[in-house]
C-alpha cells in the first residue's frame, strides 16, 4: 500500500513521522511539500521528501493550486494535509481541484473569519455574542454605546492575538481601530483589513483540545489560559484546568456543538472558550492543534499524542476508537504549564539574562527574542520575549515553577535618548 501526500506548509517534524509509521507499518509513505520561500528554513529532513515546491509569501490561492497539480500530474496526490493556520485556505482550494479530500471550504472560512463565525453560531442557537464589523472609529464607538464597555476590537481575520484591543472608553477607539488595521506601525492586520468589535466576555479563559473523526467530537484535555488585559496575547498556560465536573461537563457540551455547527469533521481542533456567568462563550477555533507548545502539554500531562492520531488519520487510518481508549485507560499523570515574558514598550533588545539558570528539575526556559530585536510592548504572540514551561506532581506547582524561572530573568535594553515610545 503506498500513499503520496502533499503537505500545505513546512510541517514541523510530522511529514518525517508519516514517512517512520509507513515504514514501521510495511507502507510506502511518500511526501511533498508545497509551502511559503520564507518557510523553506523550516522544513526539516528535506531530502526526504519526494519533492519541495515554494511560493512568494502573497501569492495567490491560485498559484497554489496550479502548483498543486503540476505535483499531481508527476506524482498523483492521495492526500492531502497541512498542520497549521497559514497553509489551509491553499489547500482546501488545491483538494477541491485535484478530488482529494479536505476541511470544507465553508468550515475554513468560518474558523479563519471571525465574525462569520459569530454568525453562524448565533444561526444555530449556540450561542449569541453581541459583535459587528465596523468601518471606522466612530462606528465602534457607536457599537460600545449600544452595547456598553468593554469591548474587544480586532482584525476580522487574523492570528496570533495581532491587532487586538479591549477597550473601556470612547477616547480608546481611534488608536484600537488603528491597531487593528496596522495603522499604528505596528503589525497588524493591513491597511485593508475589516474590522471587528464584539462584548466583552468576562470570565475564566480556557482552551480545548479535541478530536473529530466522521462528525464526532471528543474533547481531550482542558487547559486554563491567562491573557494580557489589555491585549489579549496569552500570558500562559496550565492543564489539568481547575474545572469541577459540571463546569467540565458544561464545557464539553457546549464544544460538542459549537464545533457541529462549523462543520467540523475531522482532525485536531483548539478551541478557546471564556466561562461566563451564563455558561461557556467560544472566542475562536481552529483547525490544528494548539499552539504555545500545548500540544506537548497533552502528551506530557495525559499521555495522549494529538499529533500522532493526525498523522495516522490523514493517512487514511481510523483513529477515533484508539484515541477514546487511550483516554479511558488514562488519568493526568502530571500538572503541565508555560509562562511567557512580555515586552518593554519601547528600546530594542540586547540579552535576556538568566535563561541559563539553574532551574528546578521540571523546568525549561527558552528565549524566544532576539538581540537587535525593536521592543514594541506585548503586541502579539510573536512579541514574547521568553518562555519557561514546567511539569510537577501538581498544576498549581507547575504553574508556580514556569512563573519563578520567568520571574528570575533580567532584560538588557537599549533606549536612544529623545527616541519616542513605539506604543
Amino acid at each position: 500500500m503506498s500513499e503520496h501526500i502533499l503537505i500545505f506548509g513546512n510541517g514541523y517534524d510530522i511529514p518525517g513521522r508519516i514517512r517512520a509509521r509507513g515504514k514501521r507499518l510495511g507502507r510506502t509513505y511518500s511526501t511533498s511539500v508545497l509551502c511559503r520561500i520564507d518557510h523553506l528554513a523550516k522544513v526539516e529532513e528535506a531530502g526526504e521528501h519526494a519533492r519541495i515546491v515554494a511560493v512568494g509569501a502573497d501569492a495567490p490561492a491560485a498559484e497554489w493550486t496550479e502548483l498543486a497539480r503540476a505535483v499531481h500530474a508527476v506524482q498523483p496526490v492521495t492526500r492531502i494535509a497541512t498542520f497549521g493556520d497559514q497553509c489551509q485556505e491553499a489547500a482546501v482550494e488545491a483538494g477541491r481541484a485535484l478530488g482529494v479530500a479536505t476541511h470544507t471550504p465553508e468550515t475554513v472560512r468560518l474558523v479563519f473569519d471571525k465574525f462569520a463565525m459569530r454568525r453562524r453560531l448565533a444561526e444555530a442557537g449556540v450561542e449569541s455574542i453581541p459583535a459587528a464589523e465596523v468601518p471606522d472609529a466612530d462606528a465602534l464607538v457607536a457599537f460600545a454605546a449600544e452595547h456598553g464597555y468593554p469591548c474587544v476590537v480586532k482584525p476580522r481575520r487574523g492570528t496570533a492575538s495581532t491587532g487586538v484591543s479591549v477597550i473601556r472608553s470612547a477616547e480608546e477607539a481611534p488608536a484600537a481601530f488603528a491597531r487593528a488595521r496596522g495603522l499604528d506601525g505596528t503589525d497588524g492586520a493591513g491597511p485593508e483589513a475589516q474590522v471587528v468589535v464584539e462584548a466583552f466576555l468576562p470570565g475564566a479563559q480556557y482552551s480545548v483540545e479535541a478530536f473529530s473523526e466522521g462528525g464526532e467530537h471528543v474533547p481531550v484535555a482542558f487547559t486554563r489560559k491567562y491573557s494580557d488585559p489589555a491585549s489579549l496575547v496569552e500570558l500562559g498556560h496550565v492543564m489539568p484546568a481547575p474545572l469541577d465536573t459540571g463546569q467540565e461537563e458544561e464545557i464539553r457540551t457546549h464544544l460538542v456543538r459549537a464545533l457541529g455547527a462549523l462543520g467540523v469533521e475531522f482532525g485536531p481542533t483548539h478551541t478557546e472558550v471564556v466561562l461566563t456567568e451564563h455558561g461557556p462563550r467560544v472566542i475562536e477555533t481552529h483547525l490544528r492543534v494548539g499552539g504555545d507548545e500545548i500540544w506537548n502539554m497533552v502528551t506530557d500531562a495525559t499521555g495522549v499524542d494529538l499529533v500522532e492520531y493526525q498523522l495516522r488519520q490523514c493517512t487514511g487510518e481510523r483513529v477515533l476508537p484508539d484515541l477514546r481508549a487511550a483516554l479511558a485507560g488514562s488519568r493526568h499523570r502530571r500538572g503541565e504549564a508555560i509562562w511567557f515574558a512580555g515586552a518593554p514598550a519601547a528600546g530594542v533588545l540586547v540579552e535576556v539574562a538568566g535563561a541559563d539558570g539553574p532551574h528546578p528539575d521540571g523546568v525549561r526556559v527558552e528565549v524566544l527574542g532576539r538581540a537587535g530585536d525593536r521592543l514594541r510592548g506585548l503586541r502579539s504572540s510573536d512579541s514574547r520575549l521568553a518562555q519557561a514551561r514546567a511539569g510537577a506532581a501538581t498544576a498549581d506547582k507547575a504553574l508556580a515553577l514556569a512563573q519563578e524561572a520567568i520571574g528570575r530573568l533580567e532584560f538588557v535594553t537599549r533606549v536612544t535618548a529623545g527616541e519616542p515610545e513605539l506604543l
